[in-house]
Formats: structure tokens, C-alpha cells, sequence
């Protein structure tokens, strides 16, 4: 089982590219899900994130950079998608979006000053998370993880049926997450941190990480 280098899962995410942001701004199939207070959250994530003191920042997974565009100093968006890295360059001018590998980091260690990852971390099984731990240690000294809150209707994690604009259905691993159980994993995988936001609908948690992390298994 895997996500990250599942080609079935690229092949997903690339074609949800031009419709990504519909499900952060309560559009297209998201226009009628009751999702009381979602709008405020969405604001307060970029509030989170506009608020990390200006540096240089690796977004890992950034999808269409609708975060990255926030934070201050220089960013690079990372993402396997290439058409979601073209959206998220239109994004960041005086940035850089890349394709690459988020479990083997195209970077120099200590290339950055943090790692932000959102929306990653909660799709990634045990080994992948030890491979990403790794890497993000290994190129920055900070994590900042924001994810999806635990839901009362949804598992706190398993296999997500996803539909796309077009009809065609999708299978995507997903955990949802309290800011404790992503920081009890990111202290297992030698990282101490502190919770940054914490909502009905989302998690996210500022950490320090050691590098030579050891496994989260």
C-alpha cells in the first residue's frame, strides 16, 4: 500500500488540478456540503500561514500553492503533479514551483529553513511518513504540518472513494488528525513542537525537528 509514489494516485491528483480549490472555497461539488465554519477555517490557515516569520520555506505537496502563496520569504513548492505545479508557479512570482519526490527531497541538507507540508502528511502510511520524517529533517530544522481534523462521520482513516468534476472515481488513502496524535508522531520521530491551529475542520503543528530522526514505525 502506498500514496506517495502510487501511479494511480498521481494520475488523481493531476487531473484534479484545475478543480483543487473548489474544495477550499466550498465550490463546484463542494458548493452544497454542510460545512458549518469551514470558510472561517480556511481564513485562519492563512492567517497561520502568513504569520511564520519570513524564511526560506520548502512546501512539500503543494499542490496549487493556494497556502504557499502566503508565506513570507522565499518559497519553493514541491509537487509530483506537473500540472499542479504550473498553477502553483502563476502563484508564486517571486518563488519556484518544482515536480519532484517528496520521500527523496531534490535538496541540499539544511537547504531550507522549515519544511510546510498540508494535506500530505494524513494521506502518507507508516513507511512513507518514516521516509518523509527523514527527508524533511534532513533539508530543514522546522515542520509545519496542517491536515484534516477528525470527523464524526468519517474513520479516522482508511480508503476515500473520490469523484472528480468529469465522474471519473478515485481510491485515496486518508487519516484525520488531532494536532497531539501529529505531534506525538512527529516526537517519536525525534521532533519536539507545539499546536499552531486547531479547528473542527482542521490540524496544524509547528515542529523542531532532529536530524538523524529515527523511525515512526
Amino acid at each position: 500500500m502506498s500514496f506517495a509514489r502510487d501511479a494511480a494516485t498521481h494520475a488523481y491528483y493531476d487531473a484534479r488540478a484545475g478543480e483543487y480549490d473548489e474544495w477550499y472555497e466550498g465550490e463546484g461539488r463542494f458548493a452544497d456540503r454542510d460545512r458549518p465554519g469551514w470558510s472561517a477555517e480556511v481564513e485562519e490557515l492563512v492567517r497561520v500561514v502568513d504569520a511564520l516569520p519570513s524564511g526560506r520555506t520548502l512546501d512539500v505537496a503543494c499542490g496549487t500553492a493556494f497556502l504557499t502563496q502566503h508565506l513570507q520569504g522565499f518559497a519553493v513548492g514541491l509537487d509530483q503533479s506537473p500540472s499542479m505545479v504550473a498553477l502553483a508557479q502563476e502563484r508564486l512570482p517571486d518563488g519556484l514551483a518544482l515536480t519532484g519526490d517528496a520521500l527523496a527531497l531534490p535538496f541540499a541538507d539544511r537547504a531550507f529553513d522549515r519544511v510546510l507540508t498540508a494535506h500530505f502528511y494524513g494521506h502518507l502510511v507508516p513507511e512513507e511518513r518514516t521516509a518523509f520524517l527523514a527527508e524533511a529533517a534532513r533539508v530543514a530544522s522546522e515542520l509545519i504540518v496542517i491536515d484534516s481534523a477528525p470527523r464524526e462521520d468519517r474513520p479516522l482513516e482508511g480508503w476515500e472513494q473520490r469523484i472528480l468534476n468529469d465522474g471519473s472515481e478515485h481510491k485515496v488513502f486518508k487519516r484525520f488528525l488531532t494536532p497531539e496524535t501529529i505531534l506525538e508522531e512527529l516526537g517519536e520521530a525525534g521532533g519536539t513542537g507545539e499546536t499552531l491551529y486547531e479547528g473542527r475542520w482542521f490540524s496544524a503543528v509547528r515542529a523542531t525537528l532532529w536530524t538523524n530522526a529515527p523511525s515512526v514505525d
